[in-house]
């Protein structure tokens, strides 16, 4: 096993590397600051240089000098002046000065052919073997969460509870923090499932970033794939432990713990960047290089370099990596950052690359959440659809149509079939429903409110002059650019907000909420707040009274989404006809109460019409409570009230108003009559659920 483990007596050091002449070991003080020892590894099998170091524990800062050749256009990089990071710490201490000495060639030339001699050591974070026994007081490894109940729950560890007045000031912020009982209630009591986590490994801080007083806030920059990073823990040295904490509380509160990871790039960036880890022990395996000018990297991520999953040793690491947080750490699955890169071969994207066949037949891997991001930025990377059984995805293309439907730029026609989980695109290969992961906003990009709020972003904060951040957001302020204090502008944007929701949570698939989106929080149209460690990404929890009717909305809608079944399907919808009941699992209907004709679809000024499930389509066996529930989900994307008549349906007295999103603080419970014109308010959301008969 490569690594540092702890026996109790001693320490055994392994460390891969296919290029190298020679491995020491850096052994520090209890600062982190001295180095004490260095120790050549004796032995090298199957390109593993390893050693057993005894008397030496948990505690002990350590960092690896790696001796080869420095050949940068053969693609060696090997500079032993620089102490590097092991890719397997489990834990580790200090954060990244950037000094010239961190770049293995002569910075200030800006020429990587050059040699640096200078050493590395006083400016680099050191590694911390650990032990790794905790007790987990009978926690049984991780939550399972049926897909077809998961509502996933995405956030930033820090930044949802370092202003939240009931973390002691000491947690905020922090593993700690975010395990606090009154933050778990709440996170429960909104009715979603699966807490989905911005990168918590190991990452560094963008010098450029940190010349402008910014940070690298997302920390999509990782530099340790083992370890938790200390800059969220209010208890450093123990910072594993406080992780695992933080995911006991969670499961204890049913939640699963679904990390976001980046195994596409590392923080070492290209042939200009520092040399920290991977570039300094074996740049040849770690890395994807131009074939006919190995100086230079493949950069498929837009970000510097590309992590070279067709090496065996690579993927080797990325699966140990994944293992290591199911088993060790009780993880319940992950996201994938730029997934379509660790399925990408030399010849492109491949739906049986050597990383997706090992997480198909690994059996610890198999059993967990697999979500990737199916797009990167190099040829024929835009792969929604793409991946293989079993994995789910993000859907980018719900997104797109949802805030075009409701800034009024699609047709019924485009939104029918993302409110079906996508079939057009995920019906195939015997895959779920729950496979298209729904969202209409994530950490990049607009939050909800400002979706509805601004036209433009307004980036000016990252000191890019406002030219970072995608400037086609699909967004619509209602008529004003902000805030303001017109009273029907901030009418119109509470309502869409709750037409957003709506959409989501009751769609087809598997829906992921934005942390901070149920009470409508701004980040003042900044559209890639990656930087902005401040109260622009901080959630604020001085929430006012209509965010507290918007938490309430969101609540009323995953609590119908967990009554009814036939709102969270793991089939796809077929519209055919059950004979024997004579049913179809959906029914679309126009405002007339009628089946949607040709004409409809595609009428821009028709866009009020009835998406009508019937769950006594797919009932078999035993039925249970709420299973065969026949649902009319009512949208009406027309700017102004349109009468809805209310469709007759089999088995049925009349239709029971669950919600509307004109009127959300109203009770669920009134009945009407088939053939009833309800008034559909423009731009609204209705919900009825079908009165059985007798």
């Amino acid at each position: 096993m490569r690594g540092t483990n702890w026996d109790g007596a001693g320490t055994n050091f392994a460390l891969f590397s296919a290029n190298a002449t020679k491995v020491e070991v850096c052994l520090f003080d209890s600062t982190g600051k001295r180095e004490i020892e260095r120790i050549e590894l004796p032995e090298y099998t199957n390109q593993i240089f390893h050693g057993y170091l005894p008397d030496v524990g948990p505690g002990t800062f350590y960092g690896y000098r790696v001796h080869g050749p420095y050949e940068p256009e053969a693609g060696h990089r090997f500079n032993p002046n620089k102490l590097l990071l092991d890719p397997y710490a489990r834990a580790h201490a200090g954060s990244l000065t950037w000094d010239p000495a961190v770049f293995g060639y002569q910075m200030e030339t800006g020429d990587d052919l050059t040699f640096d001699e200078r050493d590395s050591a006083p400016f680099m974070p050191k590694c911390v073997i650990v032990d790794p026994n905790f007790d987990w007081h009978g926690e049984p490894g991780r939550r399972f969460v049926p897909w077809d109940h998961t509502i996933v729950y995405e956030t930033h560890v820090k930044g949802f509870t370092r202003l939240h007045p009931k973390v002691p000031e000491d947690l905020r912020g922090t593993y700690a923090g975010l395990g606090q009982k009154d933050v778990v209630e709440y996170i429960k009591s909104l009715g979603v499932t699966s807490v989905e986590l911005l990168p918590v490994h190991t990452f560094i801080n963008d010098d450029f970033l940190l010349q402008k007083d910014l940070t690298n806030y997302w920390g999509y920059n990782s530099i340790g794939f083992f370890a938790p990073d200390p800059r969220y823990a209010s208890d450093v040295p123990n910072s594993l432990r406080e992780f695992k904490e933080m995911v006991a509380r969670l499961h204890e509160a049913g939640l699963e713990v679904i990390l976001d990871v980046v195994y596409n790039h590392t923080a070492e960036g290209n042939e200009k960047g520092p040399t920290l880890s991977f570039k300094g022990i074996d740049n040849a395996s770690y890395y994807r290089l131009l074939p006919d000018q190995k100086r230079y990297y493949i950069n498929d991520t837009g970000t510097g370099n590309t992590v070279n999953l067709s090496h065996p040793r690579v993927i080797q690491m990325v699966t140990d990596s994944l293992r290591y947080w199911v088993q060790e750490m009780h993880i319940d699955g992950f996201r994938f950052d730029l997934g379509t890169i660790l399925a990408r071969e030399p010849h492109g994207f491949d739906e049986q690359s050597g990383f997706l066949k090992v997480c198909q037949q690994d059996p610890v891997l198999q059993t967990v959440k697999l979500i990737a991001e199916p797009w990167d930025c190099g040829p024929g990377g835009y792969q929604v659809g793409g991946f293989p059984a079993g994995w789910a995805e993000w859907n980018d293309k719900f997104r797109d149509t949802v805030r075009d439907f409701w800034r009024g730029e699609a047709t019924p026609a485009e939104l029918a079939p993302r409110l079906c989980a996508s079939a057009d695109v995920f019906n195939n290969s015997g895959r779920r429903a729950w496979a298209s992961v729904n969202f209409i906003t994530a950490h990049d990009g607009f939050t909800l409110n400002d979706t509805v709020s601004y036209n433009e972003k307004h980036n000016e904060a990252n000191g890019e002059n406002n030219n970072d951040g995608h400037s086609h957001n699909r967004s619509w302020n209602c008529g004003a650019e902000g805030p303001t204090d017109d009273p029907e502008v901030n009418a119109l944007r509470e309502r869409q907000m709750r037409n957003l929701l709506a959409t989501l949570l009751l769609a087809q698939g598997t829906p992921m909420l934005l942390a901070g989106d149920e009470f409508g929080r701004t980040q003042g149209g900044n559209n890639n707040a990656y930087c902005q460690d401040n109260e622009i990404s901080w959630l604020n929890w001085e929430i006012e009274e209509k965010g507290q009717s918007l938490i309430c909305f969101t609540q009323k809608l995953l609590a119908l989404r967990h009554k009814y079944p036939i709102l969270r399907r793991t089939r796809f919808f077929t519209g055919e006809m059950n004979e024997e009941l004579g049913v179809r699992d959906v029914t679309w209907v126009n405002a007339n109460g009628g089946e949607m004709q040709p004409g409809d679809w595609e009428d821009t000024n028709a866009k009020c019409f009835g998406m009508m499930m019937d769950g006594r389509a797919q009932v078999t066996g035993i039925r249970k409570r709420g299973q065969d529930a026949t649902v009319l989900l009512v949208i009406n994307g027309y700017h102004d009230v349109v009468e809805f008549t209310l469709p007759e349906a089999p088995g049925g007295k009349g239709w029971e108003l669950l919600a509307d999103t004109n009127l959300p603080e109203d009770e669920e419970g009134e009945a009407f009559e088939f053939g009833t014109a309800y008034q559909a308010t423009g731009r609204s959301v209705l919900v009825f659920l079908l009165q059985p008969e007798g």
